[in-house]
């Protein structure tokens, strides 16, 4: 269900590039597609949003590895595009710079909801049906290839699917989906952020 849905928006997306209905429209969908098949499972869902026993060495960890694998996988895709395909990545703020402020609706669009609705979808509902029917470790490849898919990307492939890896060994791990909602934010807000920074770079240097 979930990877038709992106079938259907990347369509969408493709079709009218610059519509914020069709943002509002899309994320609207996920967002109650993905609430709607939690509510099945909402005692064990419920579960994975306790707060966690403080550990100082998986908060270190939640806080310093999004960023290092921000910055990892930005210059290394651009090196990537710019080297090997000789093309410009695609910069996630110029997509909104058609909006009257594009930065808060990029923010919200990038760096906000995929965190929460695709951690409860990939790594809370679905990780929760698959465990219950073949084993933790093939849950966790499984989830992980699923997630790196509907990106669309081969080049975003290869570092979606170790991504979603390690996001849901975290869940498996520790039982919560908190861990996996704080990395995938600071991984995509500082991704974001680098985006930013460069357009508005690129400005000044006109």
């Amino acid at each position: 269900m979930f990877l038709l849905y992106a079938v259907i928006a990347y369509f969408l997306f493709s079709e009218y590039p610059e519509s914020l209905n069709l943002d509002l429209a899309v994320e609207t969908v996920f967002a109650l597609l993905v609430l709607g098949f939690s509510f099945l499972d909402y005692k064990r869902i419920l579960k994975l949003y306790q707060l966690p026993k403080l550990n100082i060495k998986i908060i270190g960890f939640t806080f310093l590895f999004p960023i290092v694998s921000a910055l990892t996988v930005y210059f290394s895709i651009e090196f990537i595009n710019t080297h090997l395909f000789e093309s410009i990545g695609e910069n996630y703020f110029y997509s909104y710079m058609y909006l009257d402020n594009p930065l808060p609706w990029a923010i919200l669009f990038v760096a906000i909801t995929p965190p929460v609705f695709e951690e409860l979808a990939f790594r809370g509902f679905l990780f929760n049906q698959l465990e219950g029917i073949i084993s933790t470790k093939a849950t966790i490849i499984a989830t992980a290839f699923i997630f790196a898919l509907i990106h669309f990307s081969f080049i975003s492939l290869l570092w979606i699917f170790p991504f979603g890896l390690l996001l849901g060994y975290l869940r498996s791990k520790y039982q919560t989906l908190w861990y996996g909602i704080v990395i995938h934010f600071i991984h995509n807000f500082i991704v974001l952020m680098i985006d930013y920074f460069y357009y508005n770079q690129s400005i000044f240097n006109i």
